[in-house]
């Protein structure tokens, strides 16, 4: 396969994921001014255990199965390859049912371990039925998410990037419709409502089964004529051996992706309980849980998904240049994925605190508990930096082949934030469960580049120079943004409304945007992280 067509089916998925993610934030607008604090609250309580299951299945095992198709298609072994499909494809329809029952019949204990007894409002009958009816997607998921992994193991990531847009497109237009006419045409409580925003997974999971079963059919005599021609003997592996081989592939992508799920189940245990007892009203807490689990988490994980995809697009090569034993270039790599998390994720969670209050307004309008929720959110942005590096440093740890490690720091890491989450929400509040959450990402991200530092005596120096360089740019950033800030609050406040909080947000984003790269540029740091291409901007700088 040509070099263009690899590079034109991973920008396909990678725009793909940047859509499906984008559209992922933007519906809890709508979805906000609908249910309000308590159905996040509710939507999140039934999101946590299903994104864990989840994510064993749809995190590691495509993967798994793509790198294992491509590894046996290059050998011309193609039977084996649609052998290796067959069988996972039965395991994952198995576990998808297995998941299901579990969930589903589970959803009681669950329900119990996250209403405290002197909850008020959501009941634990009303978080049983809504994890009840995310748990129907657990039927399709998983055997979905193996036959996109095939596919990607040809290079062929159209079937993954359609099939995943359709479905969250499919996802999002049931959700929204089917809480609009459960609260405005049929008068249904808001625990109806969200428990049909939930079974909407299950709708976007059928969405985007059709379109792979569509593709499947286009291409089925395609893939069979692979394995008619076949020349070579198939590999002579067991069943056994063919399963260890990808589980061994899949491990490390598993646990890595559960990170940010399982930091946010210490939350929904610990949550309500602490802070109900601590002296704070429902109210309170159904608003500070569904931002740190719904809303606010979605807003910052927008930088993310940009960043971590421009850095990540560089290490397939990275691989190669450790298998070649060729370091300076390694270096060159590591350092270009690190220094463009911090170049984009730092100035963009320092304005997203700084802006928080506006972005909150601008974003989910303007009620009695707009400040309570914009201090959360300030407070919760510069997670995006951490969580983002955590990503990245576990996938460079893979391509050294210290992937083993990364499970290590993330123990470390649910450690930190099982111990520190109830201590520290004694002593700030709400923001407490915050600061546990920085406190153990930030434990992660230090493990790993340690951990990658003494494997491939990787030097730090000029990472540690470049980021405190642009943290020095960020100041000068923050001192715009607080400026402009300053300045159009003298004749506008922005708990005024909406456009009130965008009037605001708008000037003040670009000049402190402005400021930022203006100082990138001219220090010539933007040329030095991102490559000769930025030459283009000099017209604006």
């Amino acid at each position: 396969m040509s070099k263009n067509t690899m590079l034109r089916g991973t920008l396909l998925l990678t725009g793909a994921s940047f859509v499906s993610k984008l559209l992922g934030m933007l519906y809890t607008i709508p979805f906000e001014s609908l249910v309000g604090a308590t159905g996040g609250k509710l939507y999140g309580l039934a999101y946590g255990p299903y994104t864990i299951f989840i994510s064993l299945s749809t995190v590691g095992i495509p993967l798994a199965v793509s790198k294992f198709v491509a590894k046996y298609n290059s050998l011309g072994d193609y039977k084996t390859s649609r052998r290796m499909y067959n069988m996972a494809l039965k395991l994952m329809f198995v576990t998808g049912i297995i998941a299901f029952l579990l969930l589903f019949f589970g959803a009681n204990i669950l329900a119990k371990i996250y209403i405290p007894d002197n909850a008020e409002g959501i009941t634990i009958d009303d978080v049983a039925m809504v994890i009840k009816m995310v748990s129907f997607a657990l039927l399709i998921i998983p055997s979905m998410s193996i036959t996109r992994g095939f596919f990607q193991g040809f290079q062929s990531m159209g079937p993954t990037a359609i099939s995943q847009v359709i479905e969250q497109v499919v996802r999002i237009a049931f959700l929204l419709t089917s809480v609009y006419v459960v609260l405005n045409i049929f008068d249904g409580t808001t625990v109806t409502a969200v428990g049909f925003a939930t079974f909407s997974a299950f709708i976007g999971a059928i969405a985007s089964l059709f379109v792979l079963i569509i593709y499947w059919n286009k291409r089925k005599h395609h893939l069979n004529r692979y394995v008619e021609h076949q020349r070579i003997r198939p590999a002579d592996l067991s069943t056994k051996a063919l399963f260890i081989e990808l589980f061994q592939y899949a491990g490390p992508f598993v646990f890595v992706g559960l990170a940010i799920p399982l930091y946010q189940q210490i939350d929904a245990i610990t949550f309500s309980r602490t802070l109900l007892d601590a002296g704070l009203t429902q109210l309170e807490v159904d608003n500070a849980f569904s931002n740190i689990n719904l809303y606010g988490h979605k807003l910052i994980m927008i930088p993310i998904t940009l960043a971590t995809g421009m850095s990540l697009s560089s290490l397939p090569t990275l691989t190669k240049s450790f298998i070649e034993d060729n370091r300076s270039r390694l270096y060159q790599q590591i350092n270009q994925s690190l220094q463009v998390i911090m170049l984009l994720i730092l100035p963009a969670v320092v304005g997203m605190s700084l802006l928080s209050n506006q972005i909150w307004g601008a974003f989910y309008g303007i009620n009695d508990f707009i400040t309570f929720n914009g201090e959360i959110l300030g407070w919760y942005a510069p997670v995006a930096l951490f969580f983002a590096l955590f990503t990245v440093t576990s996938s460079i740890l893979q391509s050294i082949n210290q992937q083993r490690f990364a499970l290590y720091s993330l123990g470390i890491g649910l450690v930190l934030k099982a111990v520190l989450n109830i201590p520290l929400m004694l002593a700030f509040g709400p923001i407490g469960a915050v600061i546990a959450t920085w406190i153990a990402s930030l434990g992660t991200v230090l493990s790993n580049l340690l951990r990658i530092q003494r494997a491939i005596a990787f030097p730090l120096k000029a990472l540690v120079k470049r980021s405190s360089l642009m943290l020095i740019f960020s100041g000068f950033m923050s001192i715009a943004v607080l400026f402009v800030q300053a300045t159009l609050s003298q004749w506008i406040d922005y708990t005024d409304g909406r456009l009130s909080s965008i009037i605001i947000l708008v000037p003040a984003v670009t000049m402190g945007a402005y400021i930022y790269l203006w100082f990138s540029y001219r220090s010539t740091l933007l040329e030095r992280v991102m490559g000769e291409r930025v030459k283009r901007l000099s017209r604006f700088f």
